[in-house]
C-alpha cells in the first residue's frame, strides 16, 4: 500500500522491429513512453541524428472519427436496447486485435454517414421549401404569374404592407403619381397586406418610389416562374419527394442496427490503434534505429525484459534519480479495500513520487465519518444494496467502480451507525406503529444515543475525532520527515506543537507549565534559524504562534459539520414521517414518507460526501501531503464498449 516505485526505461531498437516491439508493449500495458527521448536528445550530437517518428496517426484518427460518427448515427436511428445495470461484452485479447472485419465495418460506417448527409441535405431542404410555400401563399389567390412579363406598354410589381396601412393610402399614393395604374388587393392576414399594382411601364418606378415612402415593400420570387398556386404545387411535390427519400434512408439504417456491437468493437480497435500511433510519435529515430525513452514499475520489469529479449534492442532500466522525481508518473498501489479511496485521492491530486499515498491512511477516517454524517439503517441497506447490484451486474471500471465500491463500504458504516442511533428512515417505524395502533408503546428503536437527545455528547466525540485526525496527519508528517533526513523540520514545527498543545492541557490540570515552555522554545528556535535574524525570527514567530492557534482552533471546530449532518439528516427524516402521520391514512403515509425520505436520502448522499471530501483535504492532507504527481499513463489496451479477457504473453 505505496506509491509504486518506477524505473527509468530507455530502448534502442531496429526501426524493422518498431511497430512490432510498440504492439506487444501495448499489450503488455506496463510501459509509459514519454513525450520526446529527452534524455537521449539532450546530447547534441544525438538530437541531430534523430528525428520525430511518423505511423500513419492522421488516416487512423479519419477512421476512428469514421466510426464514431456512424455510431452516433445508429445510436439516433436505431438505438439498441439495454437491460438495466447490464455489464459490457467480454472479448479475448486475440479477437479484439483481430483487425479482419474492419475494412467491412469502414466501408459500413461510410454508408451510414453518407446517408445521415442525404438526410441532413433532405431536412435543410423540406426546410427551405416550406419557408419558401409560407412566402408564396399570401399570393396563392392571384391568377397572374408572379413573375410575370407584362405587356410591351405595361408591368405588374407586388407589394406587401404591415396590416396598419390601408389600402385607401397606397391608392392616394399611386394616384399622385399616375391616374394610369391600378391597384389589386389580394390578400391580408394579421401581420401583413398584399397588393398587386399595374402600370405603364415608363411610370412603374415612380409608382414603387411613392408607395415606399409610406411603408410597402417590392416582393419578388426570381427563380419561380406560373402562378403561385402552380409554384406551391410544385414545392408541395418536392417535398414530398424530400420526406419519401428520408423515410427510405430511415429504413436503411435502421435496417444497419444489427451492426451496432460489431461496429463498437471496430470503433476500440482503432481507438487502441490510435493510442499506439500517437506513442510511436513520442519516439525519435533515424534511417535504422529508434530511440524509446519511458517508465515502467518495478514489479514489472521481469515481464518486461522477457518482451525485450525477443528483439534486437539495446535497453537499460535504472532507478529514478532525485532530480527527476517531478517527471515520475505516479501510480498507487493499494487493497481491494482501500483501492476505492483512489477517487477521492484523483479529484484532489496524485502524490508527488517522493510522498506519502494517503489512501490507506484517509480510508478509516473516510468511511467513518461518512456514516456519522448519514447514521441511518435504511439509508445504509439502500447504500449497500445499489452498490452490490451494480458492481456485480455492470462490472464497472475506473472512477464508476471506484465510486459505486466506495458507497458499499460507506453503507455499512451508515448502517452502524444508524443501528447506533436507532435510525430507520428517521423515525419511520415508531410513526407508523402510532398510526396502525395508537395505544403502542413501541416509541423507539434501541440505541446507544440519539441525534436530539445526545446533541453535547454528539459534538464532543465530533472534535475528538478531528483531534485524533489531525494529530494522525501529524505523526504521519514526522514519520516521512525522519524517513527523508528531515529530522529537526520534525522537532521544530509537529514537536514543538506537540509540546505546545499536550503542555497547555497539563496547566489547564494543574500541572506545571515546562512542558508548554519547552515547545515554545522549540517553535523559537526553529523560527529563528530558518530566518537566520532577529527581526525576521520575531516576526516568524509571531506569525506562527498566531497562525498556529487559530489554525488548530478552527480546523478542529471545522468537525462539528460531522454532528450537524447526522442532525439535519435525522431532524429531515423525522419532519416528513410526520407529516404522512398527520394524514391520518396509511396510503398517504407511505406516500409522503417516501417522497420525503428520497429526497432526504438523494442530498445527504451527496452532502456526505462533499463534508467528508472536505475534511480530508483541507483538515488532513495539510498536515502531511505533497501533491502534484503525473497519472501513469502506460501504453495499454483500454475500450470503451467492451471487456478484454487478458492472455498470457509467451516468450520465445
Amino acid at each position: 500500500m505505496a506509491i509504486v516505485k518506477m524505473k527509468r526505461l530507455d530502448v534502442i531498437v531496429l526501426r524493422s522491429q518498431r511497430d512490432e516491439l510498440m504492439h506487444e508493449l501495448m499489450r503488455l500495458g506496463c510501459v509509459q513512453v514519454d513525450q520526446r527521448p529527452a534524455r537521449t536528445l539532450s546530447d547534441p550530437d544525438a538530437a541531430a541524428e534523430l528525428s520525430p517518428e511518423r505511423s500513419g496517426l492522421p488516416k487512423l484518427r479519419t477512421q476512428q472519427n469514421e466510426l464514431n460518427a456512424a455510431l452516433r448515427v445508429l445510436e439516433q436511428y436505431a438505438p439498441q436496447k439495454k437491460k438495466l445495470l447490464s455489464a459490457r461484452p467480454i472479448v479475448s485479447e486475440s479477437d479484439f486485435l483481430n483487425g479482419e472485419a474492419l475494412a467491412d465495418d469502414l466501408a459500413l460506417a461510410e454508408r451510414l454517414c453518407g446517408w445521415d448527409a442525404q438526410i441532413r441535405r433532405a431536412t435543410a431542404d423540406i426546410a427551405r421549401v416550406n419557408t419558401e410555400i409560407e412566402s408564396l401563399k399570401p399570393w396563392e389567390s392571384l391568377d397572374e404569374e408572379i413573375n410575370g412579363a407584362g405587356t410591351k406598354t405595361c408591368a405588374m410589381a407586388l407589394l406587401s404592407a404591415i396590416a396598419q396601412i390601408e389600402p385607401q393610402s397606397v391608392t392616394e399614393a399611386i394616384a399622385s403619381v399616375t391616374d394610369a395604374a391600378e391597384l389589386i388587393f389580394v390578400a391580408q392576414d394579421e401581420t401583413q397586406r398584399c397588393f398587386a399594382v399595374i402600370a405603364l411601364r415608363e411610370e412603374m418606378g415612380a409608382v414603387l418610389d411613392a408607395v415606399r415612402a409610406i411603408g410597402c415593400t417590392q416582393v419578388t420570387f426570381p427563380s419561380m416562374t406560373g402562378t403561385a398556386h402552380e409554384n406551391i404545387l410544385r414545392l408541395r411535390a418536392e417535398r414530398a419527394d424530400h420526406e419519401e427519400t428520408i423515410i427510405e434512408l430511415t429504413k436503411k439504417i435502421k435496417a444497419e442496427g444489427k451492426h451496432t456491437a460489431a461496429l463498437r468493437l471496430s470503433a476500440d480497435r482503432v481507438a487502441a490503434e490510435v493510442f499506439r500511433a500517437e506513442n510511436i510519435e513520442r519516439l525519435a529515430g533515424n534511417g535504422s534505429v529508434v530511440v524509446l525513452e519511458g517508465w515502467c514499475p518495478a514489479s514489472e520489469t521481469g515481464k518486461l525484459t522477457g518482451l525485450l529479449a525477443r528483439f534486437d534492442c539495446a535497453y537499460e532500466l535504472n532507478d529514478p534519480v532525485k532530480d527527476e522525481y517531478p517527471e515520475v508518473p505516479v501510480a498507487l498501489k493499494n487493497t481491494a479495500v482501500v483501492r476505492p479511496m483512489s477517487l477521492v485521492t484523483e479529484m484532489y491530486s496524485l502524490p508527488a513520487y517522493d510522498g506519502v499515498d494517503p489512501n490507506p491512511l484517509m480510508w478509516p477516517f473516510f468511511v467513518l465519518f461518512y456514516g456519522i454524517m448519514m447514521a441511518d439503517m435504511g439509508y445504509g441497506i439502500l447504500m449497500i444494496l445499489a452498490s452490490i447490484i451494480a458492481v456485480k451486474k455492470m462490472r464497472p471500471k475506473g472512477g464508476a467502480g471506484h465510486l459505486l465500491r466506495l458507497l458499499g463500504m460507506c453503507g455499512v458504516s451508515t448502517f452502524v451507525f444508524g443501528a447506533m442511533t436507532g435510525g430507520f428512515f428517521g423515525d419511520l417505524l415508531p410513526q407508523a406503529a402510532a398510526m396502525l395502533n395508537p395505544a403502542t408503546t413501541f416509541t423507539a428503536l434501541p440505541s446507544l444515543f440519539t441525534p436530539l437527545g445526545d446533541i453535547m455528547m454528539i459534538l464532543i466525540g465530533s472534535l475528538a475525532l478531528g483531534v485524533v485526525q489531525i494529530f494522525t496527519g501529524m505523526i504521519i508528517s514526522v514519520v516521512h520527515k525522519c524517513k527523508t533526513g528531515e529530522v529537526l523540520s520534525a522537532l521544530f514545527e509537529e514537536g514543538a506543537w506537540w509540546c505546545i498543545l499536550f503542555g497547555a492541557v497539563l496547566m489547564i490540570l494543574g500541572y506545571a507549565p515546562w512542558l508548554l515552555v519547552a515547545g515554545g522554545v522549540l517553535l523559537a528556535v526553529g523560527q529563528f534559524v530558518t530566518a537566520k535574524s532577529l527581526v525576521g525570527g520575531l516576526t516568524g514567530l509571531f506569525g506562527a504562534v498566531y497562525n498556529g492557534v487559530t489554525g488548530y482552533f478552527s480546523d478542529i471546530l471545522s468537525y462539528s459539520r460531522l454532528m450537524a449532518l447526522m442532525l439535519s439528516g435525522s431532524v429531515i427524516a423525522m419532519v416528513f414521517n410526520t407529516l404522512g402521520a398527520m394524514t391520518g391514512n396509511v396510503f398517504g403515509f407511505i406516500i409522503i414518507a417516501m417522497i420525503g425520505n428520497g429526497l432526504n436520502f438523494a442530498l445527504n448522499l451527496l452532502g456526505c460526501f462533499v463534508h467528508d471530501l472536505r475534511l480530508q483535504v483541507l483538515e488532513f492532507f495539510s498536515r502531511f501531503y505533497k501533491d502534484g504527481g503525473k497519472p501513469y499513463e502506460p501504453l495499454n489496451i483500454d475500450p470503451q464498449y467492451v471487456d478484454i479477457l487478458k492472455e498470457e504473453i509467451h516468450h520465445a
